[in-house]
């Protein structure tokens, strides 16, 4: 089940990452949940490493950090996504 939630998660901040980045990214949605996927696990590792992965309540800190890190990976991701797809067409 929680590989469930880690794709429905990873899907739902790589939209999110997409919406937040300007102009348009290339990449297709099966590679948006799987960057959305990678940049939650990197703001859960920023989380914990600083101290606030858990907290009483709701843990903003560690879902900003999430957003952050999947902002980071689509971003990112986007770029090398992007330099593939030209490098195959003029070959």
């Amino acid at each position: 089940m929680h590989w469930l939630w880690a794709i429905i998660v990873g899907l739902v901040l790589g939209l999110i990452a997409k919406a937040i980045l300007p102009g348009k990214q290339q990449i297709p949605l099966w590679l948006t949940a799987v960057f959305g996927i990678l940049g939650s696990i990197l703001g859960n590792a920023v989380a914990t490493w600083i101290g606030v992965n858990d907290t009483k309540g709701i843990d903003w800190t560690r879902h900003l950090l999430q957003l952050i890190g999947a902002v980071a990976v689509v971003g990112v991701g986007d770029m090398l996504w992007a330099s593939m797809k030209g490098s195959r067409r003029r070959a």
